[in-house]
């Protein structure tokens, strides 16, 4: 699926909330599992979005990660939602989207597929549109291995794209997709998400 189509599919509606104000949205195509995380839609999403200390993550296995303390918070609520159709062993292939804070999510939503279902590695990928920094401290070689199929999509000037700031240990994982053009929106704009698909369809015009 297209760029441009998997981001009109993030900002439909029809999501389910749970516990912590997460969102959430799966659907299969045959043995395909997709999993969309919304963008930020109310105070509590905006209150996790803004409690940025570094916290472990509960996990025993290797590598361990520290994370941006309320998207983890957000994700320990959707987890038991999404784990069982991650889980299934009817699921092939995973494929995990989020816009905004709810890119943040799909980066943790990528990191438990890979955990969960390890002989699917190859066949688990991420999005992240206009997605926050969410990992903290030494970015390691297998941190870097970890999440070589997630992509980061930044319009260049995005302002959620720029923090947490990385001054503060916090930083980027996958490949970086940037787009659009340096000035061309404000650090607002360029995380809308019309300003978004408009730079998204425009580069898949020009391949």
């Amino acid at each position: 699926m297209r760029l441009s189509k998997l981001f009109e599919e993030c900002l439909r509606e029809g999501y389910t909330h749970v516990e912590n104000g997460g969102d959430f949205r799966l659907f299969r195509r045959e043995g395909e599992l997709y999993i969309f995380f919304a963008h930020s839609d109310g105070v509590l999403d905006w209150k996790n979005n803004l409690d940025f200390p570094a916290k472990a993550s509960v996990r025993e296995e290797a590598p361990h990660l520290f994370v941006h303390r309320g998207f983890l918070r957000v994700w320990m609520g959707v987890e038991k939602h999404v784990a069982p159709a991650i889980q299934d062993t009817r699921t092939k292939s995973i494929t995990v989207v989020g816009y905004s804070h709810g890119a943040a999510l799909a980066v943790l939503c990528y990191d438990y597929a890979l955990r969960a279902r390890p002989a699917l590695q190859d066949k688990i990928t991420g999005y992240g549109f206009g997605c926050p920094r969410v990992l903290w401290g030494i970015k390691t070689a297998a941190v870097r291995e970890r999440f070589k199929r997630f992509t980061v999509i930044r319009n260049i000037d995005d302002i959620v794209t720029h923090v947490p700031p990385a001054a503060l240990g916090y930083y980027h994982v996958g490949k970086m997709l940037e787009m659009g053009k340096k000035g061309k929106y404000s650090p607002v704009d360029a995380h809308r998400a019309e300003n978004m698909l408009a730079e998204l369809k425009s580069l898949e015009a020009s391949i």
